[in-house]
């Protein structure tokens, strides 16, 4: 048993150690803004990537994450060697200074590629045809080649789909990779982490379709059974109760699939959320671990309690009042539940509260009364 030194016992006083082969259940991770989610979470991967070889895909909307692997000044010698060393990918949306965050159109599922467009297979059937038709060309042509030929296509939709196409703007997303190659193949390739920072997207949309293309590979290979923990950051905008969009739908569809289905295949997941009643229902039932830091709401406390009900009544109604730092950690990866001061982080962390800005020309309270 591979054991993670997390943080010490609030009430034994002894550190508290989680058992890194039971992230091959679902783990649920939620605490309240200001309650160190994020930076608790980071410890938790730290130590996963550090001490396993499996390998992470974070998913990161704030682009919390970004600086994932990058040991902080104080960490300890030998733990900075082995971060440096960790194969730490991360892919943003404009590229910059990191590798640009692209996707393959042609490799996503084909239900997945018409919820992009918005195209109902029967209220839009011409439309539809052509596009299981050109399946292929899609992904290879560029953007002015793709209008060409939708131009001269003499199919009866062809028309209808150039129209959709331009009035959306999909062709101008900036995450189409066009044949090139798409993120799909680093994840392929299992790197012991890879980021994708979903957050600098125009539309919430092409954010889905980032990640729905990823996940629509994952499942297309599941039965190569190769492991990965699939985090999901803020997993309220992924998999909520009620998606707005078709592309919406579409990933959220696909997460509660791989939550049904995917842990006998290597797919695992780890969501995290301030707002577990957002998250939705058929994924959150599917979670064996759990992390609850500090939570007031009685509605949200309500819904843990139904979805663990093997946590201590008593234990639950303590994180109203947890510290900042402190967590609930329960279910399989936990020898016992217990309240656990999480330990210091080895890499940088973003997700850091903006402090308010002082005053520097000297003056103070009592002077200016």
């Amino acid at each position: 048993m591979i054991e993670l030194s997390v943080g010490v016992s609030a009430e034994a006083g002894s550190p508290f150690r989680l058992d890194a082969s039971r992230f091959n259940r679902h783990t649920f991770w939620c605490g309240q803004s200001g309650s160190g989610k994020t930076y608790a979470l980071g410890v938790i991967l730290e130590r996963l990537m550090m001490q396993t070889s499996l390998p992470l895909l974070i998913f990161d909307p704030n682009a919390d994450f970004v600086s994932f692997g990058k040991p902080r000044a104080d960490a300890p010698a030998e733990v900075a060697d082995r971060l440096r060393d960790a194969d730490v990918r991360v892919f943003r949306p404009r590229g910059e200074a990191y590798q640009r965050l692209t996707v393959r159109f042609v490799d996503m599922d084909l239900a997945s590629r018409a919820a992009v467009l918005r195209l109902d297979p029967i209220l839009d059937a011409e439309e539809y045809n052509v596009l299981v038709r050109m399946e292929s060309e899609i992904g290879a042509a560029g953007v002015d080649a793709l209008i060409e030929r939708l131009r001269v296509a003499p199919a009866p939709g062809a028309r209808k789909l150039l129209l959709r196409l331009e009035n959306l703007q999909v062709l101008q997303w900036d995450v189409w990779a066009y044949g090139g190659r798409g993120v799909e193949d680093v994840v392929d390739e299992r790197p012991d982490a890879t980021v994708l920072d979903l957050g600098g997207f125009k539309t919430s949309d092409e954010s889905a379709a980032a990640a729905l293309a990823v996940l629509d590979q994952l499942w297309s290979k599941r039965e190569e059974r190769r492991p990965i923990l699939m985090v999901i950051d803020e997993a309220h905008n992924l998999c909520p109760q009620s998606p707005v969009s078709p592309a919406q739908q579409a990933l959220c569809e696909r997460i509660i699939q791989i939550a049904a289905e995917g842990r006998k295949f290597g797919l695992w997941l780890l969501l995290s959320t301030q707002r577990p009643s957002k998250i939705h229902a058929q994924v959150l039932s599917q979670c064996d671990n759990l992390c609850l830091m500090k939570l007031n709401s009685r509605k949200d406390l309500a819904e843990i309690a139904d979805f663990f009900g093997t946590v201590p009544e008593a234990l639950l109604g303590q994180a109203p009042i947890l510290r900042k730092g402190q967590a609930i950690l329960a279910g399989g990866f936990a020898p016992e539940p217990a309240i656990v001061q999480v330990a210091s982080r080895f890499t940088l962390e973003g997700g850091t509260d903006v402090r308010v800005p002082p005053r520097h020309d000297g003056a103070s309270v009592e002077s200016l009364a």
